[in-house]
């Protein structure tokens, strides 16, 4: 892998990051003290009595509340132009975000668009929205997307039901508040495909051609932690230091993107969600072994690396620790209990060239990877993986 000489590094840090346990109880004043009148609220139903409080405190310092829990899988154009109708009747000059990254990545847009004159359209792609009036609030209650304080935002469109990404810094948050023990009721297999999605935007970043060592330091440590914690916050979904130490790792993760980005896993995975329906995390985990030992002679050093921060001891050379890496991740896979081969989840083995055309579509990810995919490496890819 050449890594670029001199790449660009833009950051766009939230105006305000708030971690730790508990942390969500200081929301409510936090709010306040923005002088806000009208909060429009991206939820989902299960978490509604977790937010009872919450929601009341709003109330009590005079803050009129609207919730909408409508989005419960990864969101398509329409849905999101029906949420941002009832958005504007309540012309909010707060939106709160609070679930996985699906509600997040809408309710980041929700801010974004309920007063800007761009269509939905005009502005999928990179840099190309214009800006954001409204106050935007975001909260996990899952540990893997980092969308929290990403840049980024993907729908599925409507049109051609391909996933498609909006990037821009008006889409990192004024506010972020990482409360890890929202994420305790989640169960075991959510838990493990959210944090195995949190452990590939580590991965992808620091593997990525455009590499940057600022980002580096986010990367390797968040690996660290995803791989030492996950398997216990799987396997107890009570143990709070181990959800706390994977909810550090996705947001770690999620300070990877924007800056260096995510690659070919990402790029391959996307059909599985699009056209099968597939859990965004789950999809990434079951393409993650294939991809990095497809890349892996690319970027033999960096790969290395990868398998120090997962846990592994250096072997005689850097492809030896490498593949030790690979090994490591289909460990934690298998320990996580989750599916491991594409046929386990009922993908059919004859919808693989069409998957390969369209994840051939996601150039602004497959040009990160360390190794270029062609639509037969591609293939050969998901047929490893089937």
């Amino acid at each position: 892998m050449t890594l670029t000489s001199t790449p660009l590094l833009s950051v766009n840090f939230p105006g305000k990051l708030v971690f730790g346990n508990g942390s969500l109880q200081s929301l409510p004043a936090e709010i306040a003290a923005t002088k806000c009148k009208r909060a429009f609220i991206v939820t989902i139903d299960p978490l509604l009595e977790r937010l009872d409080d919450f929601i009341k405190q709003l109330i009590a310092s005079g803050i009129a509340v609207t919730l909408d829990t409508s989005i419960i899988q990864e969101p398509t154009f329409a849905d999101f132009d029906e949420l941002l109708q009832d958005a504007k009747i309540a012309n909010p000059d707060v939106v709160i975000g609070i679930g996985g990254g699906s509600v997040l990545d809408i309710a980041k847009l929700i801010a974004a668009q309920v007063d800007n004159d761009q269509p939905l359209v005009e502005i999928v792609g990179s840099g190309l929205l214009k800006g954001r009036n409204v106050k935007l609030v975001c909260v996990p209650a899952t540990s893997g997307t980092g969308s929290e304080v990403s840049p980024n935002a993907i729908l599925v469109d409507d049109a051609d039901n391909q996933k498609k990404g909006i990037i821009s810094p008006y889409l990192v948050p004024d506010i972020v508040y990482v409360d890890p023990l929202l994420t305790i009721s989640l169960p075991p297999a959510i838990t493990a495909a959210t944090g195995l999605d949190a452990l590939t935007h580590c991965l992808e970043a620091y593997t990525n051609k455009f590499a940057q060592p600022f980002i580096d330091m986010y990367a390797f440590e968040g690996m660290r932690l995803i791989a030492a914690n996950l398997v216990k916050a799987v396997k107890n979904g009570k143990n709070e230091y181990a959800r706390s130490q994977v909810a550090m790792g996705s947001l770690l993760g999620g300070f990877c993107l924007g800056p260096v980005n995510t690659a070919g896993v990402h790029a391959l995975s996307y059909p599985l969600g699009s056209t099968f329906h597939l859990a965004h995390g789950l999809s990434n985990a079951l393409l993650l072994p294939f991809v990095m030992e497809f890349n892996m002679e690319a970027a033999p050093a960096r790969y290395a690396d990868v398998a120090i921060a997962l846990g592994c001891t250096r072997e005689s050379d850097d492809l030896a620790t490498a593949k030790k890496g690979i090994e490591k991740v289909r460990e934690l896979i298998a320990d996580c209990g989750i599916p491991a081969m594409l046929r386990e989840v009922n993908i059919p083995q004859d919808a693989i060239p069409a998957m390969a055309k369209d994840a051939l579509k996601i150039q602004r990810l497959l040009k990160n990877n360390p190794r270029h995919i062609s639509e037969e490496d591609a293939i050969n890819i998901y047929n490893e993986a089937y």
